[in-house]
């Protein structure tokens, strides 16, 4: 039998807890766009869970990394020639982002562990923690796969798998985010069916905006068609050209021009829809948490675009490109914030069946 009285501030431990992964999380995404835009991603060519945390401790030791680093395709076609303090550099970028995802995985388990021995985290709600800590481990290895793509046959790693690699991240970030909500919610918001379905489908179109931008980082699409509003010299590329390849699928994944216009179209349709969400937010429910929550996303959104659009511009200039993919991040934030504070409504707690034990 639990302790009525403590139930409120064992919810807010475990709501700080999760939200405390999430941002170890953001900061790990961070990192490792600063390590692909770098081009420090292949410095590191085996994957050692364990022996790996450790970097090299000795003049040898660098030597040794340097020489593995000197066998693949990238370092020839790029890198000839540079000295072993330019290695250390992208080594350390990709030793750094390998040490965040390692630390998430670290102040996940162990808090969750603890939790567990002390009761706190009730049966229905342990299935799901489980599973965020299974799709992150499923992460490091996709992480892996993806490296592992760019050490033989090219010179840079497959955009399909670099695409799945953040896109999965960011699933783990919004399961992080949407159970932190729906532990300790502030309180049950009434929104019509409608508000509260915009919400989600705003999180899945966030998601496959992200996806699709991942595409265009993979393909270095960026660095093509730099105007705007026109791409290539117009407002609609040619059939002849968005669909050159074959098979026709192929075309969204791998055709820089399709891609890049892919990603441009779904910002649009995106800005709209949030946009129109917010409207009918505020008209359906005003001066609610749901109004404010959907003006605040629409805000984000818009500067969101803009950065797309001074990045594209200026042909992906590092500072650009990082503060581009950081607040696609916090647009997915808030886009999970809103959504999670209204779906929850309906249900008012996840930490409901601490209550009932409690009796």
């Amino acid at each position: 039998m639990q302790d009525a009285s403590k139930l409120p501030d064992r919810c807010r431990a475990i709501r700080l807890w999760l939200l405390l992964v999430a941002a170890c999380l953001f900061a790990t995404v961070v990192i490792g766009g600063a390590t692909r835009l770098t081009e420090s991603g292949l410095s590191i060519t085996e994957w050692k869970p364990v022996t790996g945390i450790l970097p090299p401790l000795s003049e040898a030791g660098w030597q040794t990394e340097f020489q593995k680093y000197r066998a693949i395709p990238q370092y020839h076609a790029i890198n000839r020639g540079m000295s072993l303090g330019e290695f250390r550099t992208i080594y350390w970028w990709e030793w750094t982002h390998r040490m965040a995802a390692r630390l998430v995985g670290a102040v996940f388990l162990l808090p969750f562990l603890w939790f567990l021995w002390r009761g706190w985290i009730e049966p229905h709600l342990r299935p799901r923690l489980w599973g965020i800590f299974a799709l992150g481990a499923l992460q490091g290895a996709v992480g892996w796969w993806m490296v592992a793509s760019g050490l033989a046959q090219r010179i840079d790693v497959s955009q399909y798998r670099l695409a799945l690699h953040l896109t999965l991240a960011c699933v783990v970030y919004v399961a992080l985010v949407w159970t932190a909500m729906r532990v300790a919610p502030n309180g049950p918001i009434e929104a019509p069916s409608r508000i509260r379905a915009g919400a989600v489908a705003l999180v899945v179109l966030v998601l496959l905006q992200i996806y699709l931008g991942a595409l265009v980082a993979g393909l270095d699409a960026g660095l093509i068609y730099n105007n705007w509003p026109l791409i290539d010299g117009r407002l609609v590329p040619p059939a002849s050209e968005l669909f050159a390849g074959e098979p026709l699928w192929r075309n969204f994944f791998e055709n820089r021009l399709t891609v890049q216009f892919d990603h441009r179209i779904m910002g649009y349709v995106l800005f709209a829809a949030v946009v129109l969400h917010a409207l009918d937010a505020k008209r359906a429910v005003p001066a609610s948490a749901a109004a404010r929550r959907s003006s605040l996303l629409a805000a984000a959104v818009t500067i969101q675009a803009a950065l797309g659009i001074f990045t594209l511009v200026h042909q992906a200039p590092l500072a650009l490109a990082l503060l581009h993919q950081a607040m696609a991040i916090v647009v997915l934030t808030l886009a999970v914030m809103h959504a999670a504070g209204i779906v929850s409504a309906r249900s008012p707690a996840l930490a409901r069946p601490f209550a009932a034990r409690s009796t």
